[in-house]
């Protein structure tokens, strides 16, 4: 299967590409940080790597060749058969090359490799289960049905509509789903390696779960990796790796204070919270599932963007180390003359802004090949680029080669703007100032108060933290983290502000890991009284969070998803008489057969359109004048104007509360060409250019 060879190919393409650019990740699982010496699997690092830099390279060149043969019918035949053949001779070239030189492959290594400790194993055991039932909970095929789970379909029409648009037409230049006839200010390019693998023959539901899957798994071990190379310590990175799973958040307890004052007794209460389907919050929007693994689950291409954020990290950090070191140096070397903290405040500015070392590049393969790693991730998820600049640049600002970031920001940045200019007519990105975030009152008091009723004790433990257990460096790092988090509340940068806590979880996803080094800290004192302590921090940091994984399997069982016949004859009729080219004239809909057949959408459900920035009020007037026009040549001219292909009648439209169906003036107008159901219930669908 075609797919599988081209999943394939991005891991074996992405271990060249690594080897080339990247020859420091063979280094970066032996010694801490600090420069302790620490041996963690390489695999944990390494697999991860090359699944994300070959899948961006693959992708973005199909894409590209994809482009080039728009005017085909079928572009992705050509780009693929272009671009996995011409993969395929740069692996062999570079074996070749490998071979010549004598340089034979390094004797496999059981221990460099594979999990040393029984907890590691556990680990992994652990993260593959749990994310591999997640991912195919919410999303699968069973007897040519589609199940979506409850809690994704919402943000699943976009998706899936993207998806098809590749898989089953000709999306090039790419449209919003949503949206069609216009620019496309989505970051698509997740949908469209899926909608590749399935045109490849992969099966929906495996061409989707399995990017996300491998996509997931990856940043639970990239974050291993770098809480155990902060702080030296395994127990840290399974702690934080617990955290992220499972969030911080006080809402359990009052969820449950609530139910047992309302129902009058423990056991009722808890009765309901195992019956409950509902996310329970007590923040706005939090009942959507808007902080916990639902996230991950629906937008799928999130995690995917997560693994560029923590493998440039790992990159870059040892370079504030490095300056670390050398200041360390200079004053231990200057006891005498460094006594005081105004001396030492002078021996850090000469160190990090008079010296060679605190600007020099060094490393340009590092330095140009983060760059388009991390610029190649803006139609991804930008917001994942955005705050990856964010906590570099504080970083930069207290390392040594800073040359090496500035030369890594441009790059980056470069992309983006090099991508938008291709992708987009306009700016996707328009920032403000705008404090608060979502919180009800815009004032300092209440969005302190916000913090505290969505993360629970975890502020006061990131407290403790910072001041006692963290040091100079810990503590920038520490800033550097926060980044997003700062601008999450204080910045809006597109039309919907909602869309910054991608940025604050990503944030406290870093963040979690200093409190996962006191909690760990307090796991190896003697005294009980500390074990007791850490052991209540960690109930109270994942109650909520496991409450919504019960939820999640809960909302997302078989007998509550919502199931899409793949045989249907309106999604087949649509996907072998139509193309992604065809615009359609439909009612506000969601997910349902017409996307899953392929078709674009001229003014889909209003939210998901107008997030991304589109102007979604004038296509809804521009919907009651087509559906309410009250002759042909009013209709002709609209439907001309907007450039409509095909009109759908169904019982939505007919039911409207915003305009009066004229269902005759568009019959009179238009030859139908499809017809199906019956009564109020029936589907009609015209061709506008078969006018009668």
């Amino acid at each position: 299967m075609f797919g599988v060879v081209f999943l394939l190919l991005c891991f074996i393409t992405g271990y060249f590409i690594c080897k080339i650019v990247f020859p420091s990740l063979n280094e970066v699982t032996k010694k801490t940080f600090r420069g302790e010496t620490i041996l963690l699997p390489k695999w944990f690092i390494q697999v991860p790597a090359w699944f994300l830099t070959g899948t961006l390279i693959m992708t973005w060149l199909t894409y590209l060749v994809g482009y080039c043969f728009k005017s085909q019918r079928e572009p992705l035949f050509f780009a693929n058969w272009i671009v996995m053949p011409t993969i395929l001779l740069f692996c062999v070239i570079n074996i070749i090359i490998d071979w010549k030189k004598g340089q034979k492959p390094k004797k496999f290594s059981w221990k460099e490799n594979f999990p040393q400790t029984f907890g590691e194993w556990i680990f992994v055991f652990l993260i593959v289960l749990l994310i591999t039932q997640l991912i195919f909970w919410t999303f699968y095929i069973k007897e040519e049905k589609l199940g979506v789970g409850l809690s994704v379909f919402s943000d699943f029409s976009p998706h899936l509509g993207m998806i098809r648009s590749f898989s089953y037409g000709n999306n090039f230049p790419t449209q919003y789903a949503h949206f069609a006839g216009e620019d496309i200010r989505y970051h698509f390019m997740f949908q469209f390696l899926v909608g590749n693998l399935e045109y490849l023959g992969l099966r929906l539901d495996f061409a989707f779960n399995l990017p996300s899957i491998f996509s997931l798994i990856g940043t639970f071990l990239l974050l291993y990796v770098l809480a155990v190379k902060l702080t030296g310590t395994r127990m840290v990175g399974y702690l934080t790796a617990l955290f992220f799973a499972f969030r911080s958040s006080p809402t359990f307890f009052v969820f449950l204070i609530n139910q047992i004052r309302e129902k009058g007794s423990l056991f009722e209460a808890v009765a309901t919270l195992k019956n409950n389907i509902e996310f329970i919050g007590i923040t706005p929007y939090e009942s959507w599932g808007l902080w916990n693994l639902n996230v991950y689950c629906n937008q799928r291409h999130l995690a995917f963007s997560l693994m560029a954020l923590l493998l440039a990290l790992l990159l870059f950090l040892p370079l504030l180390y490095e300056q670390t070191k050398r200041l360390k140096t200079i004053i231990s070397s200057n006891k005498n003359q460094a006594s005081s903290w105004k001396i030492k405040l002078k021996f850090w500015f000469q160190t990090s802004f008079l010296t060679t070392q605190s600007w020099k590049i060094k490393d340009f393969k590092l330095a140009i090949g983060a760059g388009i790693l991390l610029g190649s991730i803006a139609f991804f998820n930008g917001a994942v680029l955005i705050a990856t600049l964010s906590i570099l640049f504080v970083i930069a600002a207290f390392s040594d080669r800073r040359l090496e970031f500035l030369c890594m920001a441009v790059i980056a940045t470069g992309f983006s703007f090099l991508q938008s200019a291709f992708f987009v007519d306009g700016n996707i990105i328009s920032p403000s100032f705008y404090f608060g975030f979502l919180a009800e009152k815009k004032t300092i008091e209440g969005v302190l108060s916000y913090i505290f009723r969505l993360t629970g004790i975890l502020p006061f433990v990131l407290l403790i933290s910072f001041f006692i257990f963290c040091k100079g460096t810990e503590r920038v790092i520490f800033v550097a983290f926060t980044a997003p988090f700062i601008m999450s509340f204080t910045l809006s940068l597109t039309i919907d502000v909602m869309v910054n806590h991608k940025s604050i979880m990503l944030s406290l996803m870093l963040v979690q890991i200093f409190a996962a080094g006191q909690i760990a800290t307090y796991l190896k004192k003697k005294l009980v009284i500390f074990r007791i302590i850490a052991v209540v921090f960690i109930f109270c940091m994942t109650a909520t969070g496991l409450y919504d994984y019960h939820t999640i399997l809960v909302r997302n069982s078989p007998k509550n998803n919502l199931e899409y016949d793949l045989n249907d004859e309106l999604l087949c009729w649509i996907h072998e008489n139509t193309t992604s080219k065809d615009v359609f004239l439909t009612a506000n809909y969601y997910l349902n057969n017409m996307l899953l057949g392929g078709a674009m959408l001229y003014n889909g459900w209003p939210y998901y359109a107008w997030s991304a920035g589109y102007d979604t009020n004038y296509r809804s007037m521009m919907v009651q004048k087509m559906y309410s026009a009250s002759s042909k040549q009013e209709l002709y001219q609209w439907v001309e104007q907007e450039n409509i292909r095909y009109i759908v009648v169904d019982y939505a439209n007919r039911t409207s509360e915003d305009y009066d169906l004229r269902e005759d003036v568009i019959d009179m107008a238009f030859e139908k060409v499809y017809q199906s159901g019956s009564d109020e219930w029936m589907v009609s669908i015209y061709d506008t250019k078969k006018r009668k």
